[in-house]
């Protein structure tokens, strides 16, 4: 019988880095919060995915079944706090959650004069509202076993700024902030708390909402110094390495995986040639 091959974003840490860990991942049933989901079962955690529509949770159900993982499926609306609540003292009881990735996630493009209030608020109240509820409802129990992490996912505009998109920066430049600030709070109770911030990878989700067509994608991708859009796999990969022990003396950490799409590009580009102008 051949050894199933394990995902790709769980390659390159041993099989065990996780067991007898559980995870939950918020968003866990698509794109990069699937990958990691995936990632974190094959390393051997228990592994709880909660989102508002349980049904993208059934590819992962069925692979985990077909691999021996041990997945869960929760429904949960991390904008509502008393669920998350019940949730968190559910799991309390059957030894709580080692690790929570807050993955969660809305956003869409939309000038800010024309951004309605409603909108506004829906992709605060998943992004800051419910990492928030999620981080404070799960650590408490973190902090009464004394051990714990919890990984936020954030974008570099958080810091640099980008056009259309003021209700998500904002969200997660919140974030940031609260993974920095519970950092150092939280430290003392054995919890390391740290973000990652993607850059753009291949997902339906995002193509639908950030770059619809063709032509928008090919201008972002001329953006990027290594030319080409990550992939979730390779997003997850950082994020588990992030959660491992090999990260164990990183706290208040926002570990950026962007092709270097968020540094500055400057005036020249490489390949232009400058003649003229004074020279020293």
């Amino acid at each position: 019988m051949t050894t199933p091959t394990p995902p790709p974003a769980a390659r390159w840490l041993p099989s065990n880095t996780f067991s007898g860990q559980t995870a939950l991942v918020t968003g866990g049933g698509t794109g990069m919060g699937l990958e990691m989901s995936r990632g974190l079962a094959a390393l051997g955690a228990r592994v709880i995915v909660a989102s508002r529509s349980v049904e993208h949770h059934a590819p992962l159900l069925a692979e985990a079944a077909e691999r021996g993982w041990h997945v869960e499926s929760r429904a949960l609306d991390v904008r509502e706090a008393a669920d998350v609540e019940k949730l968190a003292l559910e799991l309390d009881e059957h030894g709580g959650v080692d690790i929570l990735v807050n993955n969660a996630a809305g956003n869409f493009v939309c000038p800010a004069e024309r951004l309605s209030a409603r909108a506004w608020r829906s992709v605060l109240g998943i992004v800051l509202d419910g990492t928030f509820y999620c981080t404070r409802y799960f650590g408490r129990g973190m902090i009464a076993r004394g051990r714990g992490q919890v990984l936020n996912v954030v974008a570099t505009y958080a810091w640099t700024g980008m056009a259309g998109v003021v209700h998500s920066a904002s969200a997660k430049a919140g974030v940031l902030a609260m993974t920095r600030t519970l950092a150092v709070e939280w430290a003392r109770h054995g919890i390391r708390v740290n973000a990652i911030a993607p850059g753009p990878f291949e997902s339906e989700g995002a193509a639908g909402n950030l770059w619809p067509e063709e032509g928008m994608k090919r201008r972002i991708e001329e953006q990027i110094p290594l030319g080409r859009f990550g992939s979730a796999e390779e997003m997850a990969t950082h994020a588990l390495y992030l959660l491992s022990p090999a990260c164990a003396y990183v706290n208040g950490e926002c570990f950026v995986v962007d092709g270097g799409l968020s540094l500055g590009r400057g005036m020249w580009q490489p390949g232009e040639r400058r003649d003229g102008g004074t020279r020293a």
